[in-house]
C-alpha cells in the first residue's frame, strides 16, 4: 500500500492539483494574447464549437507533467530525453495555437521531438509475434565512439520507436480530439490501464518509473478535464493532444505492456483515424487536412450531444482497457480485428444514414 502511494497516488494527485489550479491562469493568458479559437474567424469545416474558446491547453498539461516528473522520477538520460521532447511539443503547440501552423510542418517537428527520447535510449527492441515468440529488433547495430565512449544505434529498434511515438501523437490528435472533454477522458483511462498493467510486474523495479509517469499523466489530464468538459472553457490544442500521445507511446515502450495494449485501448480513435486517412486519400484530398468525417462528427449529425459523445468515448476506452489487461498477444490481434469490423461497420452505417 505504501509503495503504491509513493509510486502512483501522490505523483498523480500532485499533477492533478497543478493542472487544475494552473489552467485558469492559462485561460487568462490565452485571452490576454488573443490565442482564441473563434468560429466566426476560423471557419474550418471541422470546427464544431459555436463560441470563442481559449487555446493553450497544452501549456497547462505540460506543467502538470513536468513538475511532478522532476520530483518523483529518477534524473537519468531517459527523463532528460522525454522532457526535452515534451517541451518541444508544447512549444510547437503554443505556436500552432497562435498561428495555425501547416500540418506538414507540425509533423516534421513531431519527428524532431520524438528523436530526443529515442536518442536517449528509448526504442522498441522487440515485439511479440502473434504466432508465438518474439520478433527481435535489436539488430543490426551501428557501433561508434563518441567523446571517448563506445555507443551504438539500434537501427530497427530506434526506427520503430520513432515512428511509434509520432504515430500515437498524431492518432490522438486526429481521432481523440474534437469534442469537449473527449481527449482528457480517453488519456486518463489509457494511462490508468498502462499503470495497472505495470503494477502486475511491480516486483521489477524498472516498472516503477513507468507506474509513476503513467499516474502523473492521468492526474494531469484529469485536472484538465473540468475545464475542457462541455461547455469547454479551454481547448487542449495540438500541444495537449500530441503531448498525451507522446507520453503514452513512451510508456508502452518502457513498460511490459508494449504496443499491443495501447492499440487495443485506443482502438476507437485508431480505427477512426485510419478510416479517415484512407477516405481522404481515395478522395484525392490531403490526409492531414481536417474535415467533418470523424466518428464524433457522425454522431453529432445524428443528434448526439457533446457530453454524450465524450462519455461514449470514455466508456468504450475503459471497456477496451479492461479487456486489454486480460489478453495475450494472439487475443489482442483478434480483438483489433473485431474492433475494426464493428467500428468500420458503424462508421459506414452512419455515413450512409447521413447521406440518406
Amino acid at each position: 500500500m505504501e509503495s503504491t502511494l509513493s509510486l502512483a497516488l501522490i505523483p498523480g494527485i500532485l499533477a492533478f492539483v497543478i493542472v487544475f489550479l494552473v489552467t485558469p491562469f492559462v485561460i487568462k493568458l490565452a485571452k490576454k494574447f488573443k490565442v482564441i479559437d473563434d468560429p466566426k474567424l476560423n471557419r474550418h469545416i471541422k470546427v464544431v464549437h459555436q463560441y470563442p474558446v481559449p487555446r493553450l491547453g497544452g501549456l497547462a498539461t505540460f506543467l502538470g507533467v513536468l513538475l511532478p516528473s522532476l520530483i518523483f522520477l529518477p534524473p537519468d538520460k531517459h527523463l532528460l530525453g522525454i522532457l526535452i521532447g515534451a517541451a518541444l511539443i508544447t512549444l510547437v503547440g503554443i505556436l500552432d495555437d497562435k498561428y495555425n501552423l501547416n500540418p506538414y510542418l507540425r509533423l516534421l517537428l513531431g519527428f524532431l521531438a520524438a528523436l530526443f527520447p529515442v536518442a536517449c535510449g528509448i526504442g522498441i527492441s522487440f515485439v511479440s509475434n502473434p504466432a508465438g515468440g518474439i520478433i527481435d529488433l535489436s539488430s543490426p547495430q551501428i557501433v561508434f565512439n563518441l567523446l571517448g565512449r563506445q555507443r551504438s544505434i539500434w537501427i530497427l529498434s530506434d526506427l520503430f520507436g520513432l515512428f511509434w511515438i509520432v504515430f500515437i501523437m498524431n492518432m490522438l490528435n486526429m481521432g481523440a480530439k474534437g469534442i469537449d472533454g473527449q481527449l482528457p477522458g480517453v488519456v486518463v483511462v489509457s494511462a490508468i490501464t498502462i499503470a495497472a498493467m505495470s503494477l502486475k510486474f511491480s516486483a521489477d523495479i524498472t516498472q516503477w518509473p513507468v507506474i509513476t509517469l503513467a499516474a502523473i499523466l492521468a492526474g494531469a489530464y484529469l485536472g484538465f478535464l473540468p475545464w475542457n468538459f462541455y461547455p469547454q472553457k479551454i481547448m487542449p490544442g495540438y500541444g495537449g493532444s500530441s503531448l498525451a500521445g507522446y507520453v503514452l507511446a513512451i510508456l508502452t515502450i518502457l513498460s511490459t505492456t508494449k504496443v499491443g495494449i495501447l492499440m487495443v485501448v485506443l482502438g476507437v480513435p485508431l480505427i477512426d483515424t485510419g478510416y479517415v486517412i484512407v477516405r481522404r486519400v481515395f478522395s484525392g484530398k490531403s490526409p492531414v487536412w481536417g474535415d467533418r468525417g470523424h466518428l464524433h462528427h457522425r454522431l453529432l449529425a445524428i443528434g448526439w450531444g457533446k457530453r454524450r459523445i465524450a462519455v461514449f468515448y470514455w466508456a468504450i476506452t475503459a471497456f477496451l482497457g479492461y479487456i486489454a489487461l486480460n489478453l495475450n498477444t494472439t487475443s489482442k490481434l483478434y480483438t483489433m480485428v473485431g474492433i475494426t469490423i464493428v467500428l468500420g461497420g458503424l462508421i459506414l452505417w452512419l455515413t450512409y444514414r447521413q447521406k440518406t
